[in-house]
């Protein structure tokens, strides 16, 4: 004796669900990555910036610099050190998107784990009433066969 399917009632949530969490899953490898560029980018930025200060102190203990030389030198100094403050800044957003993602990840999975409990809890009922209806068919057959042997 076979009884209904088992049909979970909320499938087409958790289908949403699962794409949402495999979504965040995407957007998080994305934002890693975004702010692993940054990171290189910040640290070729400290280089540049680094590189441009020892040609200034360079320049400084050279005799014979114009003042023209020096001002260009100085302006080309704070260019470089305000693109390096600008990947800073960069470097921050990205560090606040990756744990933005990272929490929307956490939500959107925990939710859909959420229903896949819920979906094999509902089987497990299911399964524990299909286990009972057919044991008491099995129960009405043996009765009434031992009710005709004795009779």
């Amino acid at each position: 004796m076979t009884g209904s399917a088992f049909r979970f009632r909320l499938e087409r949530v958790r289908a949403v669900r699962e794409r949402k969490e495999k979504l965040a899953q995407t957007e998080l490898a994305n934002a890693i990555s975004r702010h692993s560029s940054s990171v290189t980018e910040l640290r070729s930025a400290d280089e540049r910036l680094e590189h441009a200060r020892e040609q200034q102190r360079g320049v400084v203990e050279e005799t014979t610099v114009s003042a023209n030389d020096l001002l260009a030198r100085q302006t080309f100094l704070e260019r470089v050190e305000a693109q390096r403050r600008l990947r800073a800044g960069e470097l921050e957003q990205r560090e606040s998107e990756l744990a933005q993602r990272d929490a929307e990840l956490a939500t959107a999975a925990s939710e859909h784990e959420m229903l896949i409990r819920l979906r094999e809890r509902h089987r497990g009922e299911h399964e524990r009433e299909a286990a009972r209806v057919e044991q008491g068919a099995l129960d009405e057959i043996a009765v009434t066969r031992f009710g005709r042997s004795h009779a």
